[in-house]
């Protein structure tokens, strides 16, 4: 953390604190040059990013003041869906959803797409030129199904930071995440079968149970601490469940962190009903904490966690680099990773492992994660100031996305189309839900550009919404 960042961090929280009080004139640039011991410029500085996070504004000849604040809105409560096994629906809206992708006019709030614009991805650049210019011509040839051994060696070196001891023979490289959860499930389930699922959940993973006729027993959620472990329970003991899949490490939508005991305890009752989990990966690299937090994989002992990852979210979506450790179900995953794709793209895998075994990624990981826990800053504060009084926003503990809940009777669905007019597109909350529930939820994707594009369109979605609550 750079001075002026470490100067803006402890202001904000003498904020927070209320040692600056709502409307209170702060010290002058001077005054906090000479206490601190930092150059001018350093405050000035440290004043611009909590101005942007709308925690202090300027005025005129008179110097910095404290800007009023809403109080903290609420973190969701646990999520109480119908605890029985039903099929999933919402293929309609999840098609539309992405089919949005294309309208490059419209601010994608509701996309998973991470930001690609920062310098230290351009060494990623520069090994795909290299790679080309050099006209390798394995690039344009078949791979071996488990993918490439120099990007798996890499793999398996990076899985150690979360507790992972694994060789590269235990990976199969598939395209994308999407592709690894694809895998998993075929290679545990078959069509009738039922798996439980966090609730709410990703909206992929739904549509692949869907598409293979597998039915969902979603499980309460806390959006702090994870899956409700008496409810899993529960539900295993009342319906034939063969898996549980889990985004345990900066879940998505909530963002939270599963903690250690919790994970043990799901690991226990999956060896206890033995079960499988499907621990899908694919932000854990994204978490705010260092050292990142351990996966479930790393506590298996017995090969029944499957573990799904790739490098859409750190580096960029359109490598289409993921991975699948299967354990025991490995030579079921092998084949299903035959008869899908066959072999991987070689180009893309080359240049990602020349870029992480020259140290490139975790320059960039380091970097993401402070420009997502900043950028989660600013929007919080956003959010706050320009939506009405009333909601529950979700605190992520890692990743780039956001949970905001309304009042029950408010149905975002209307909403969401009213703001694709304003060229503003949502990812509402019946879109991560087997059975269509969460209409009065959205996931925010606070990967964008914290501009003024961003924050007009912010406080447009929130007039919208407080009209709603003023006449609905």
């Amino acid at each position: 953390m750079t001075r002026y960042q470490h100067l803006a961090t402890l202001l904000a929280e003498r904020i927070e604190q209320g040692l600056y009080r709502s409307g209170e004139r702060l010290p002058s640039v001077r005054n906090l040059s000479s206490e601190h011991g930092v150059s001018i410029s350093t405050v000035q500085q440290a004043y611009h990013i909590l101005e942007d996070r709308q925690l202090i504004s300027p005025q005129p000849r008179s110097g910095y003041f404290v800007t009023p604040q809403k109080s903290q809105p609420p973190v969701p409560a646990l999520t109480r869906p119908a605890q029985r096994p039903v099929e999933i629906t919402q293929w309609d809206a999840v098609l539309e959803q992405l089919t949005g992708r294309e309208d490059s006019g419209s601010i994608a709030f509701g996309s998973g797409f991470p930001d690609v614009t920062q310098a230290t991805i351009k060494p990623l650049w520069r090994e795909m030129s290299r790679i080309v210019q050099h006209q390798e011509p394995e690039i344009l040839g078949y791979d071996c199904i488990n993918g490439k051994q120099v990007l798996r060696e890499q793999i398996a070196r990076l899985m150690l930071d979360s507790g992972c001891v694994v060789t590269p023979d235990d990976i199969v490289v598939t395209t994308g995440c999407h592709e690894a959860l694809s895998i998993a499930i075929r290679a545990v389930c078959e069509a009738g079968d039922i798996v439980a699922v966090e609730s709410p959940c990703f909206h992929g993973t739904m549509q692949m149970l869907r598409a293979f006729g597998i039915k969902v027993v979603e499980i309460p959620t806390d959006s702090e601490t994870g899956i409700s472990v008496e409810a899993l329970e529960l539900a295993l003991e009342q319906w034939p469940i063969k898996a549980v899949i889990l985004v345990p490490t900066c879940n998505n939508p909530l963002g939270f962190i599963m903690p250690d005991a919790r994970k043990k305890a799901v690991l226990n009752l999956a060896q206890r009903f033995d079960i499988a989990i499907i621990e899908d990966d694919v932000y854990g690299e994204l978490a705010y904490e260092y050292p990142r937090p351990m996966t479930i994989k790393s506590l298996d002992v017995d090969g029944r966690v499957l573990l799904c990852s790739s490098f859409s979210k750190t580096l960029a979506p359109g490598l289409r680099v993921g991975w699948i450790v299967p354990g025991r179900y490995f030579d079921r995953a092998m084949h299903m990773k035959y008869i899908v794709t066959g072999s991987s793209t070689t180009f893309t895998q080359m240049a990602v492992a020349e870029f992480v075994r020259n140290g490139h990624y975790h320059r960039h990981l380091r970097r993401m994660r402070q420009h997502y826990q900043r950028n989660l800053d600013v929007f919080t504060c956003w959010v706050r100031h320009y939506f009405p009084c009333g909601i529950c926003v979700s605190r992520p503990q890692g990743g780039f996305l956001m949970w905001i809940e309304l009042p029950e009777h408010i149905d975002i669905v209307p909403i969401s189309d009213t703001l694709r007019q304003h060229n503003i597109r949502i990812a509402v909350g019946s879109l991560l839900s087997a059975s269509g529930k969460y209409r009065n939820c959205m996931r925010l994707n606070y990967a964008l550009p914290f501009n003024a594009e961003t924050e007009t369109a912010l406080r447009n979605m929130g007039e919208v919404i407080g009209h709603i609550f003023e006449n609905g």
